[in-house]
């Protein structure tokens, strides 16, 4: 009887999983283990490019892919993992409750957004956290073309100063203004708890930041939050008001709810903890990979981000590993010692920065050329050519 590999989620983890454990298996010139990835879609979403215009585009099929490697694809959302059991229950495309047996499973179903209990934040508050709603977002900001002219029309606010916050506050003067007018009065203001422009970057990558907006006229309210969200506006925690018809909330993020029905420790986003191989502390048989790792990258005290940057290079790792647990192979212990970021500043630009200090080493159209092959190109699935695409996912490639 095969024996087999389940991995759950077809983000960028779950992706590289499957590719490297295929690799690994194919290395060992192994037919007897089968692998199996269950997603709600055979296709990678680019999340990392959410905050861009026409985001219903942004995702690669990846059916191709995973015929032309071995992998099996199931449609389906999990709902339940038995550790005991070693098996997941899961949903399928009709709604039919079902279940799939593995002998090793990595859980790479990734990260959402959190949306605390903030009065109207569920009613009146979009996000770009999953293409579909920031699909709706992108509907929305084309109607605005329709609705009488007001300052409250023209005017969007973002709630959070972090990378996606920043992201999509310095695309939206440019994203308004293609649907109201070059002409247009418009207003665009980061609400954030930070003491100062974007205080959790860091200070070095501040400066680009705090330029960038300045340049296209970018408003900072920062030491303060929003408290509650109307039909007309929000409400602040120091008791102002900013009057918008576009609220969009980028605060927070928290690792898959199936993470808690493992007996195993979480960090404080909900993240498990695992080993330098991967493998979840207190689990025999599970690995996990992407946001849903609190992995090391290196002896310094630095952990892996919620980012396709960690997650790529987690899920090569991982994938790698799972399938040498079960031949008895070496595993390859995950390390990823450089950090970089490469933040996209709408029209003035991008700013690349090294080290988890963010040692700022391009800013504007040097930095923004880079920005756009990553976005285009670099976390983008191989092509459907089975040498192409095992050779990718190994774990020794370097991805920053």
């Amino acid at each position: 009887m095969k024996q087999h590999i389940l991995i759950i989620g077809a983000g960028f983890a779950g992706l590289w999983s499957a590719l490297s454990a295929a690799r690994l298996l194919d290395l060992n010139g192994r037919r007897d283990v089968d692998i199996t990835l269950l997603a709600p879609q055979a296709e990678l979403r680019i999340r990392p490019r959410f905050y861009e215009p026409e985001v219903h585009t942004m995702f690669a099929p990846l059916d191709a892919l995973l015929d032309v490697v071995g992998v099996r694809f199931v449609q389906g959302s999990a709902t339940l993992i038995d550790e005991q059991e070693n098996s997941v229950g899961y949903t399928d495309a009709a709604g039919v409750a079902r279940s799939l047996r593995y002998d090793r499973l990595v859980l790479a179903t990734g990260s959402h957004l959190s949306r605390p209990a903030v009065p109207g934040l569920d009613r009146h508050a979009f996000d770009v956290d999953q293409i579909e709603s920031a699909t709706q977002l992108e509907r929305h900001l084309q109607s605005l073309k329709d609705r009488p002219a007001s300052a409250a029309r023209n005017t969007v606010v973002v709630a959070g100063g972090g990378f996606t916050g920043i992201e999509t506050a310095t695309e939206m003067p440019q994203r308004l203004r293609a649907v109201l007018g070059e002409d247009t009065d418009i207003r665009v203001i980061v609400v954030d708890r930070g003491p100062q422009i974007a205080a959790v970057m860091g200070d070095q990558i501040r400066v680009p930041i705090i330029d960038a907006s300045k340049h296209l006229g970018i408003e900072w309210i920062v030491g303060t939050g929003v408290a509650s969200l109307d039909d007309k506006g929000v409400n602040l925690s120091d008791g102002s008001r900013i009057d918008a018809q576009t609220v969009i909330w980028t605060v927070g993020f928290r690792a898959s709810a199936l993470t808690e029905q493992l007996s195993s420790v979480r960090d404080a986003q909900g993240r498990l903890h695992v080993d330098a191989n991967l493998k979840v502390f207190g689990q025999a048989n599970v690995f996990a990979a992407g946001d849903v790792a609190y992995a090391a990258t290196d002896d310094l005290g630095n952990f892996a981000a919620m980012s396709c940057q960690h997650a790529i290079a987690l899920g090569r790792h991982a994938g790698n590993n799972v399938a040498a647990d079960l031949l008895g192979l070496a595993p390859t212990p995950y390390r990823q010692p450089k950090y970089v970021t490469c933040l996209d500043l709408g029209a003035w630009g991008a700013v690349y920065s090294e080290g988890w200090d963010r040692q700022v080493k391009l800013v504007r159209q040097p930095a923004k050329e880079l920005k756009t092959q990553i976005n285009t190109q670099w976390i983008y699935p191989p092509v459907a050519d089975r040498a192409t695409a095992l050779a990718a996912a190994d774990p020794m490639i370097p991805v920053a």
